[in-house]
């Protein structure tokens, strides 16, 4: 419980990844839906208080659309958002080694929240300042939905206060990386050359090598 709301949970110090802070995001699996603000949450399993108030809270939502949304009747198999990164995902698949020893939460919200440092909490964070692999404590709230005939528990997003950096996350390369030779002139050895005959277009620039180069 945070703030006397009995499914509002801040955590502790959690790493944060597939940060979407900055802009909204489409849901790739349902084109239809409106772009959300996300992140996924890897709360230490060490925390376990934190835990526990998570387990808390989604009690209270699920007993609340259980009386409100579900016409008395609980899923008997209720879908949770909070899943061991230890484990595996629903496909099968392993999650990735950040998530080793984390209990892995996805929290989105429609708005943008506000994203601080908890050294001046009045002051929202530069974009280039908010990435994943930093380290922050997170407000987030659960609720139960019942969608397309889907019942379970999800988890909104409230608001960010970054602790401190962290190593960014895969998907945090740099320009310089992602744009290395773009726009560069491609200088070709005689050694490639090798087997081409004069007035052979080169495929990277479109136009016929160059008749000087010896072949």
């Amino acid at each position: 419980m945070y703030n006397n709301n009995p499914t509002r949970v801040l955590t502790g110090e959690v790493r944060l990844s597939y940060v979407n802070l900055v802009a909204p995001r489409a849901n790739n699996s349902n084109p239809n839906a409106d772009p959300r603000y996300s992140v996924t949450l890897l709360i230490p399993k060490a925390d376990v208080a934190v835990y526990e108030n998570i387990l808390s809270s989604i009690e209270v939502a699920a007993t609340d659309a259980q009386a409100k949304l579900w016409g008395g009747v609980r899923p008997p198999v209720m879908p949770i958002p909070i899943h061991d990164g230890d484990g595996v995902r629903e496909n099968g698949t392993p999650y990735s080694p950040e998530c080793k020893g984390c209990w892995v939460i996805t929290a989105s919200s429609k708005q943008k929240p506000q994203v601080v440092h908890q050294n001046d909490i009045n002051t929202e964070l530069a974009p280039q300042d908010i990435y994943s692999g930093m380290y922050a404590r997170v407000t987030i709230n659960f609720f139960g939905y019942n969608q397309a005939g889907r019942r379970g528990i999800g988890c909104g997003l409230g608001n960010v206060m970054k602790t401190r950096e962290g190593e960014p996350l895969a998907g945090g390369a740099s320009a310089a990386a992602d744009f290395a030779g773009v726009g560069q002139t491609v200088s070709v050895s005689a050694q490639n050359l090798k087997g081409i005959q004069p007035g052979m277009v080169n495929p990277l620039t479109g136009q016929p090598y160059n008749s000087g180069v010896p072949f």
